[in-house]
């Protein structure tokens, strides 16, 4: 039998913060590792990270830093009650009680149903104060265990005092555990309320869904107890999934959403008015997230699910509750990500079949690919260059290679701008949404319009199928609107306008400025190039570094040698920031945690690869020093790229496409002399910040 989740051993009381919430998370560490159920830096890294992501601090005083990690070697939790409140990011102020829950990677899923009965067990008042009267380690371990595996209810007493007194106080006992084990259960509250009062559903669900989702449900069911409202709760989190039944759904009035992550099965709620917020306003405001869904289930204009579910992708969850600059701007990071992967297998296997074939294999490719095979090899084959009819310079089993692999990334590249148009759509407006972008991005490439017209086509198509998602047809009419209505319309009037009236202006504004970049040279390739370079270090894989990225990605396909420095400069400047950081902790390790070391050494190999979010740790834990650093140092990388002419026919991969990109010596210059400039900057002002802080001390 495994060892209870808590100890005397794991308790620590009256203890005084060693500094802020970080080290009182280092100070957890050391509590848990001392106990040997877990590896101390490895346990940290994993709390920090949920830190990092998602504070932590909770109403009431109390945090709960949490996390499951493959260093956790046995399921445990820590407490700490300090002398001195910390802020852990609480809207209502600082904490004085720590829990840290530490799960093993694969937490089976009893102890993933103990730690739900806690987390819910926080949310009340009552147990926070007896954990705060706590005058013993062991009173502590009781009281959590307690929780965590109550004693069974006495049997009623039948003998006892001629008033019934022993027999009242067993009723009551027992009543209190019946309670206990009905908030456990997360699935119904006051269903003995108003019967004319609106029936609710609530679902909760957080990224580690361990702690949140079971607080949010717990405060909604007080909440909805309090008020007399029946209220079924669905907690998505890692100890299993009850989910509402058929009965439940159809007498539900209204959809409570209390989820930081894309929930499952939302379609199952089509046409119910919705309330959505973050799983932590329900924590914090339980009560007047019921009044909010009791109201829309009274109100025809509320917001309710559309037909076919989410409303948007990743995102999902948060949709209802955005503004539309921010949504947008999340739909159009939906559609770059989902077009990276087009971008990346045709960009590659374009570059190798340059680098085994020539660079004329280009005006050969389509022929060569499909008029010859492995036993008929090709000679040198002749095509119309800038000069006059000219010949290849390879032939054979390379030249058939090569136009092979050509094809096959021309093909890839092909569905660039489809891609981008039809997943930003899919971005506002969930499936519905998909066909009409891919349509209308097909016709954005057939009239010229290139990206540009993707990114337009994408959205009118999102905006129009949403807008479709929040019509309520006819029972008869519901099943066809996802599937056919909606494509079928939204199709019909994006491709309409585009090659109508939005086709040619579009296409000639695509024109001029693909004209005004090749004609760049000189100065303004390098001023260029520094503009490149500061976007792309500006938020690290956020949405400016993505529109750089965009740009260049979509140039590719121009085949010119403006585009393909574009393409080097974007490449050469994401890679400066990790690379930049790594360096700094080898050369000052002092100036930076164990955890940030560690970090460092991971993004040696993330910035070699060109992958900017390496530095995203460095930069949320210190932005002031860090982000312009970086910035100046992807400044002069850009700038270099430029005025080395070079170029990069790989859209992705750093060093490890150095095959595509030319001339390589360049390239690299560029990359080291922006890495020493951001890392020298970076670490300057985190040596002047550190002796400002003694000098405060």
């Amino acid at each position: 039998m495994s060892a209870p989740l808590m100890t005397p051993e794991l308790v620590r009381l009256e203890v005084a913060p060693p500094g802020d919430k970080l080290a009182v998370i280092g100070l957890m560490a050391d509590l848990i590792a001392a106990s040997g159920r877990a590896e101390r830096d490895g346990l940290e890294a994993g709390l920090l990270t949920r830190e990092e992501s998602f504070a932590t601090g909770m109403p009431g005083g109390f945090a709960i830093p949490h996390c499951r990690s493959e260093a956790v070697h046995e399921a445990a939790l820590g407490f700490l009650r300090l002398s001195e409140p910390v802020d852990f990011g609480s809207s209502d102020g600082p904490a004085d009680l720590v829990i840290g829950i530490a799960a093993p990677a694969g937490t089976d899923d009893q102890h993933l149903q103990l730690l739900a009965k806690l987390s819910r067990a926080l949310i009340r008042p009552e147990f926070l104060a007896e954990l705060r009267a706590a005058t013993e380690p062991q009173q502590v371990s009781d009281l959590v265990q307690g929780v965590l595996e109550p004693e069974p209810a006495a049997e009623p007493s039948t003998e006892g005092t001629a008033d019934g007194t022993s027999q009242a106080a067993a009723s009551g006992t027992a009543a209190t555990s019946s309670t206990a084990a009905a908030s456990a259960t997360g699935t119904e509250a006051g269903s003995a309320g108003d019967s004319s009062a609106p029936v609710l559903l609530a679902i909760t669900s957080c990224p580690t869904g361990i702690a949140h989702t079971y607080m949010a449900a717990e405060s909604l069911e007080n909440a909805a107890k309090e008020k007399g409202v029946e209220l079924h709760v669905e907690t998505q989190g890692s100890g299993g999934i009850t989910p509402f039944t058929s009965e439940q759904i159809a007498a539900a009035s209204a959809l409570i959403v209390a989820a930081d992550v894309n929930i499952s099965g939302r379609e199952r709620f089509a046409g119910l008015p919705i309330v959505e917020h973050p799983v932590k306003r329900a924590i914090s405001h339980g009560p007047q997230m019921i009044d909010e869904a009791v109201a829309a289930a009274g109100d025809p204009s509320a917001s309710r699910v559309p037909a076919g579910g989410a409303s948007s992708s990743e995102d999902s969850s948060s949709a209802t509750r955005q503004s539309w600059p921010r949504r947008i701007q999340g739909a159009v990071m939906t559609g770059v990500s989902y077009m990276i992967p087009f971008v990346a297998a045709g960009g590659l296997l374009m570059a190798l079949g340059f680098l085994i074939a020539g660079f004329d294999v280009a005006f050969v490719a389509q022929d060569v690919a499909t008029g010859f095979s492995l036993s008929s090899l090709p000679g040198t084959q002749e095509y119309e260059g800038a000069t006059g009819m000219m010949q290849t310079e390879r032939s054979g089993l390379a030249l058939y290679l090569g136009a092979v692999l050509f094809t096959l990334g021309n093909l890839g590249m092909g569905f660039l701008v489809a891609a981008l148009s039809g997943y930003i759509a899919f971005g506002l407006a969930g499936r519905p949404g998909i066909a009409p972008g891919f349509i209308g991005g097909a016709v954005s490439v057939a009239v010229g319009a290139g990206f540009l017209g993707g990114l337009i086509t994408g959205l009118l198509a999102g905006l129009i199928a949403l807008w479709f998602t929040t019509l309520t047809p006819p029972r008869w009419l519901a099943g066809l609107m996802p599937v056919v209505i909606i494509p079928l319309v939204t199709t019909l009037v994006v491709g309409g306008l585009m090659l109508l009236f939005l086709g040619r202006p579009l296409a000639a504004l695509m024109t001029a400025l693909q004209d005004g970049l090749t004609s760049m040279s000189g100065s303004s390739a390098i001023l260029l190039g520094v503009i490149i370079g500061l976007m792309m270090c500006f938020d690290l894989g956020g949405p400016v570094n993505k529109a750089a990225y965009l740009f260049a990605t979509a140039g590719l396909s121009q085949g010119t040698e403006a585009s393909f420095q574009i393409m080097a400069a974007v490449m050469a400047a994401g890679m400066v920031p990790p690379l930049a950081m790594a360096l700094s902790t080898v050369v000052r390790r002092r100036l930076y945690s164990p955890v940030e070391r560690e970090n460092g050494t991971t993004a040696w190999l993330l910035g070699a690869a060109f992958i900017s979010e390496g530095a995203i740790p460095f930069a949320a834990a210190d932005p002031l020093r860090v982000i312009p650093s970086m910035m100046t140092g992807g400044a002069v990388t850009g700038a270099l790229i430029m005025a080395f002419s070079v170029g990069s026919q790989a859209p992705h991969g750093g060093l490890f496409v150095a095959f595509a990109i030319s001339p390589v010596w360049g390239f690299l210059l560029a990359i080291l002399a922006g890495t020493l400039v951001a890392a020298a900057l970076v670490t300057v002002l985190k040596e002047v910040g550190q002796r400002r802080q003694a000098v405060a001390a």
